[in-house]
């Protein structure tokens, strides 16, 4: 365990994606002063996919019987820290900063129960925790970037409360007065009133404060574009070191036989007919992921034939699963289903920023339990500079894939790019088609699919 962890560490070192330094917003004030607005408001002012809002009404404590019969008679106090499970979100929070995933529980207000379903948080690059004591813990002060308390009269946020409660969470008038002059109103007094003290921004009046508002989404521009900036200068250093290695033995690249150069002869020939081209992409797609599978361990095993002799074969040891990187991997897809039928798929999209050139992640959706899979066959028709792969490989191993169990399948990769691929993670695999000494645009799909 302390060697895997000492990999792990040493791979950081090398290649850091844009979300293992996540910036975390802190905002806190009363129930109903406009904390979940002011998030939303400013998640629609950045209009990015990675900037996220956690409540932390999903880190209620699970009741037991007793608290629940309280909880439904209105006589439970949800409104004190203790009702918080302050040490399930300090390790959600760390993960996340630390890039993992992390596994946010689902509390059910009308059951008061917190369900046995989990909703997933991976890659963020900010995110805004939000929520009555999200400045109360001094363990998740420290992880804070930015700390926010908002300020309403106790009218408007009464008013707020019994029109949320009664439309979302099923409530009576008589019990959402009850709860409020019982724990709301002390405990605002108690708990959350102090944490002005620490808040690095006051926000009265909420998303009718523009002053303020612009003034906490230029900083998250701004952070964010300082880790664009760290992104881009590590690839670029990435690049300059990995040019003076020798290339990995994990490196296979076909045997160029006259069949293989026949076809892709036909691939690269501007006047083939798209049919031409699609059917002889699918027959060397074929020939790239029969290659890649051999990196898969065998056991010995032994069958009886239709003759009656025993024949001494092998016989794979677990799951192959395959993830496509969109949307050149997808053009494999004919060719993997052929050589394993019932393969699971999973798909990842990376797509580099026009304007900057840094990859970033746009979708993912993995199989359950990928990281039990003998092998994970990362897939895609081209790699440039790597940027991209290094992404998709560093996703793979954040949800818990052993790089060892990682084979990267191309058409075709520049020299630079699997240079600097295997010189950050040298337990992977590749297998190419062709390896150029530059790089060039991708081709290859828009020719598969015709677009």
């Amino acid at each position: 365990m302390a060697a895997e962890e000492s990999i792990t560490i040493q791979k950081r070192l090398h290649y850091s994606p844009p979300w293992a330094d996540l910036s975390i917003i802190g905002v806190a004030g009363s129930s109903g002063s406009g904390k979940s607005t002011l998030s939303h408001a400013i998640c629609k002012k950045l209009n990015l996919p990675w900037v996220v809002i956690l409540s932390m009404d999903s880190f209620y404590k699970p009741l037991n019987a007793e608290q629940s019969k309280k909880a439904f008679a209105n006589e439970f106090d949800f409104d004190s820290p203790q009702a918080i499970d302050f040490d399930v979100l300090l390790q959600c929070l760390r993960d996340l900063k630390a890039g993992k995933k992390a596994d946010i529980p689902i509390y059910s207000f009308s059951k008061h129960q917190r369900t046995e379903q989990t909703t997933t948080i991976y890659s963020p690059h900010v995110l805004i925790l939000e929520g009555i004591f999200a400045l109360y813990d001094p363990r998740i002060l420290e992880l804070l970037d930015m700390k926010i308390f908002c300020d309403a009269d106790a009218d408007t946020c009464l008013s707020r409360r019994v029109l949320r409660d009664v439309k979302e969470r099923a409530r009576d008038i008589e019990g959402i007065m009850k709860q409020w002059f019982a724990f709301v109103k002390p405990n605002f007094e108690k708990y959350v009133e102090p944490q002005r003290k620490v808040a690095d921004v006051i926000v009265p009046r909420g998303i009718e404060n523009h002053v303020a508002m612009t003034m906490v989404v230029q900083y998250i521009e701004g952070k964010l574009v300082e880790k664009s900036t760290h992104h881009r200068a590590a690839l670029t250093q990435l690049e300059i070191e990995a040019a003076n290695h020798p290339l990995s033995n994990r490196v296979v690249i076909l045997h160029q036989t006259p069949q293989l150069k026949g076809m892709s002869t036909i691939l690269q020939d501007m006047d083939t007919e798209a049919e031409d081209f699609i059917f002889y992409f699918d027959r060397l797609a074929s020939l790239l992921l029969e290659q890649a599978l051999n990196n898969v361990s065998y056991k010995e095993h032994t069958v009886e034939t239709p003759q009656g002799y025993r024949y001494d074969g092998l016989k794979a040891q677990g799951e192959v699963t395959a993830v496509l990187a969109l949307r050149g991997g997808a053009a494999f897809e004919t060719a993997l289903h052929r050589l394993i039928p019932d393969c699971r798929t999973g798909r990842v999209l990376i797509q580099s920023n026009v304007r900057t050139g840094e990859p970033e992640l746009h979708y993912l959706k993995l199989p359950q339990n990928i990281e039990k899979s003998e092998s994970v066959l990362l897939i895609d028709t081209q790699m440039a500079s790597g940027g991209a792969a290094l992404m998709a490989v560093q996703v793979l191993v954040d949800h818990g894939v052993a790089q060892e169990k990682i084979v990267l399948a191309c058409y075709n990769a520049g020299k630079l790019g699997v240079h600097r691929l295997t010189q950050v993670f040298p337990g992977i695999s590749v297998v190419l088609c062709n390896m150029l000494a530059d790089t060039e645009s991708r081709w290859v799909e828009k020719r598969y699919f015709r677009c």
